[in-house]
């Protein structure tokens, strides 16, 4: 899903204002892997930037529709 998305882009969230696609499980939680306080792996986390909110739901639509590979 997140390679499909054109105008979010897979990144840790650093404050900026485009639009990102984080998956905590892999990226910021990773060390989390097997304890208590650990992350489900099909958390998908979406910081939304400053594009238009018909370009963002039409990206997500697309992306979400997107082929599984």
């Amino acid at each position: 899903m997140a390679a499909a998305a054109r105008l979010f882009t897979l990144a840790e969230s650093l404050g900026a204002v485009e639009s990102l696609i984080e998956l905590p499980a892999r990226m910021t939680h990773a060390s989390t892997a097997g304890s208590e306080l650990e992350v489900d792996p099909s958390l998908i986390r979406l910081s939304v930037g400053l594009e238009t909110v018909d370009d963002l739901l039409e990206d997500l639509d697309r992306a979400l529709d997107a082929p599984v590979s």
